[in-house]
Formats: C-alpha cells, structure tokens, sequence
C-alpha cells in the first residue's frame, strides 16, 4: 500500500491534519513524525516514529522501507521563534525542504505538500486584499525562508515534474495544541487565558488587524488542495488562503460575549513589527476560482465552537 508520511506531525497544524488524515485513509497508512519522542504518544491511532528531518539518510530509508508516496511536509522554525535563532531558522527551513523535494525527484514520489505562510510578504506589500502576485520583500528569517521555498517549489515541479502543492497559510487558531511560537499565537492563547479566568496581556496593539483562520478551515483547504485534480493547479509557487481578518481588539470582545469578567491588557514587543509588515486581509480569489476553496468559519463562529470544546482538553 502507498503510505502518506507526515514530518513534523506533533506541531500545532499537524496535529489535526494527521488526524484527518488517518480517518481519510486509515491509520496503517499513516506515518506521524517528529523530533521529539514525547510527543509521538498522542499519534495512538496511526503509525509513529521519531525522525529528524535534518537527517536525510533516515529520511530515505524511510520513505523507501514504507512504500511512502505521498508526504506534508510541516516542520519548521515560525516567525517569532525564529527571529531569536535566525541561521538555525534558516539551515532547518530550507535544507529540510530541499531534502524532500529531492527526495520526491529521485523516488518518484505522487505528491509532496509544503506550507508557506502571509510571512513572504513585507512592508512594501499591499496591505489591504494582498493579491495572489505583487511584491514580497519579506523582513523576517521566517518569511525570507518560506518566500525562497516558494521558488524552489515551483523549481522542481517545472524542471522536474514533482507535484508539490502549497497553501500561505495566514494565522491559525486552534484548541487541540498549545501555541507554537508564531506571531500569531496570541489569538491561541487568549481562548486558554479567558477559560482560565486568568488576565490576557497581548503582546500586539489592540488594533493591529491580520489575516486569520480557524483550524478545520485549515484543514480543509489542505486536504481540498492535495486532491485537487492535477490540471486544477494552476500555481506552483503557493497559493493566497484567506477567511477572517481580525485584531486583538476584536477577539477579546467576541470572547467577552461569552466570559463577561474577562480582561485584557496591550504590550506591545518585538513581534509588533513582524505584524506590522504583514497584509490586513488577503485576495485568495485564484484558490476559489481554481479548485474551489471556500472557508466556513468566521470570528463568532469560531469563538462559540473553541470555546465549547477547549475545556475538555488538557495540557
């Protein structure tokens, strides 16, 4: 049987989408990977092991031992993380996607998914409905890794004919893992503080408006890509994914709704000037028209469903 190979599955994304994709394709066809052993224990209901992506032999050996055709390709340093550690950000972001896309050349793979991120865009962008093609002076290690991987994607499927897919994901909110280190974050992190009955410090202003989207929205426009027909395709590099735009602001409200005593403070620090570069709201008009991507979630109704469910998990 073909197997799908999932490389940083115990991260905030890949916690869901291997779930998703166990239930799509069975859990013996699905091989959850990650660093850290620990976090291999939740994977009970597909296959696991600990890989390192740096480390390419294993890498091979393991598409190759498995019969593993399709691989999501999740690991990597996020934006604020990044920015402590900039050269260990970039050798892991990049090499450990070239190691895939060769990989997928050499082993004649069917398809390789590799997300990007609103990241490639920088300060000279369009802010407002930043269009599919326009200019992207990304200012972050981060976004200057995830802008270069989009180049080197469409590389491999032009000149080699592998058929990697991408999504640029904007900031995702979910309540099944805890916050991974991204500029975002705080929008996972105010549902855990709120439910807590604990004070929310945000470390952006109370105004600052970015893109968003809710996890099963996430998940979806992944698994509708990956099975798109090939033909549909039509952008290699990586596609604009948009749902929601939102500031903290906004999201504390629609919390309080729901949580009356709940508080909020503003302190801003140095993640203020990564979302500062980043757009407002994002045109993915080329997702919609291409393969048929349509969000189901705005800030209401995801505030109402995590709120529902987050008590019930444990960290």
């Amino acid at each position: 049987m073909e197997r799908v190979l999932i490389i940083g599955a115990a991260g905030q994304l890949g916690s869901e989408l291997t779930q998703a994709l166990a239930n799509m394709y069975g859990g013996d066809q699905v091989i959850a990977t990650d660093i850290n052993p620990r976090s291999l224990e939740k994977f009970d209901y597909c296959k696991s092991q600990v890989l390192d992506v740096m480390d390419q032999s294993s890498l091979k050996k393991l598409v190759q031992k498995e019969n593993v055709k399709h691989i999501y390709h999740l690991a990597a340093v996020l934006s604020a993380t990044g920015e402590k550690n900039p050269l260990f950000a970039w050798g892991l972001n990049m090499d450990s996607l070239l190691f895939v896309l060769e990989l997928a050349k050499e082993e004649k793979l069917d398809k390789i998914y590799w997300p990007s991120s609103i990241a490639v865009f920088g300060p000279n962008t369009p802010k407002i409905n930043t269009p599919q093609f326009c200019v992207k002076e990304p200012n972050t290690v981060y976004g200057i890794s995830k802008q270069a991987g989009e180049r080197w994607c469409e590389y491999y499927f032009q000149k080699f004919g592998v058929d990697v897919r991408s999504l640029r994901y904007p900031g995702l909110i979910g309540y099944k893992s805890l916050p991974g280190g991204g500029t975002t974050d705080y929008a996972v992190d105010i549902y855990h503080k709120a439910i807590a009955g604990k004070h929310f410090v945000s470390f952006l202003k109370e105004d600052t408006l970015l893109p968003m989207m809710y996890m099963p929205d996430a998940i979806k426009a992944t698994l509708d890509l990956m099975h798109a027909p090939k033909e549909q395709v039509k952008i290699r590099s990586s596609y604009n994914l948009a749902a929601m735009s939102f500031s903290p602001k906004e999201i504390f409200e629609s919390i309080k709704a729901h949580y009356p005593n709940f508080t909020i403070s503003y302190e801003p620090d140095f993640r203020q000037a990564i979302a500062d570069s980043w757009p407002d709201s994002i045109d993915d008009s080329r997702a919609r028209e291409d393969w048929g991507w349509n969000h189901q979630y705005d800030l209401q109704k995801m505030t109402v469903d995590i709120l529902e469910h987050l008590p019930t998990y444990s960290f």
